[in-house]
């Protein structure tokens, strides 16, 4: 393997930051999509990536991924995904830890500004220590007419906010949730076009 393939591709990811990373609590994350995408623009098919799942069960998923350049083993990394760890665990904890491994084997490689994990493993975290939001979640789901809806919104509006701008991969999680309660009490009657 040439040096100088490796050596290009981890000079064009770090001139490839600016604006493409995501900012969470004033530190800049870089995406795996975007480790991936400056990865393959440099090394074409002289780059290749392998994973496989090392452990799953009913509670977990361990996958391994390992980085090739011209056959030759540079990088490995590792992710665990917890099934019971979010909704979107419920039904995708193998991708999640297929991607979380895929960008922390890069990471190792070194397609990293300073920072092992990705935007998308710290939003992952920071969701899961942040008992307001599922706390809020909760309560937005006992909501039985519109004017505690509209009380929820109002009690709520500065921990969206916050996190919104803080934290945005989290904020279209949360997004997410929201919408589908949202629905379900437009569904059932609770408020109308809330």
């Amino acid at each position: 393997m040439s040096d100088d393939k490796l050596v290009s591709c981890i000079n064009d990811f770090k001139k490839s930051l600016n604006g493409q990373t995501i900012k969470i609590h004033n530190n800049d994350y870089a995406t795996v999509a975007l480790r991936i995408g400056i990865f393959r623009r440099n090394l074409g098919t002289a780059a290749a990536i392998s994973t496989s799942i090392v452990f799953q069960d009913d509670k977990k998923v361990i996958v391994k991924a390992e980085v090739f350049i011209d056959d030759k083993l540079v990088s490995t990394g590792i992710a665990e995904e917890i099934r019971a760890a979010s909704r979107i665990n419920q039904t995708s904890a193998t991708e999640n830890a297929e991607t979380s491994a895929v960008g922390r084997a890069l990471a190792l490689l070194g397609l990293t500004n300073d920072r092992i994990a990705s935007a998308e493993e710290v939003s992952a975290a920071i969701v899961q220590q942040d008992k307001q939001l599922t706390s809020a979640l909760t309560e937005l789901d006992k909501v039985s007419h519109l004017g505690s809806y509209k009380s929820w919104l109002t009690n709520n509006q500065k921990l969206m906010q916050t996190v919104k701008v803080n934290n945005p991969v989290a904020y279209n999680e949360f997004l997410e949730k929201f919408n589908k309660i949202k629905f379900k009490l437009e569904t059932n009657g609770v408020i109308k076009n809330g």
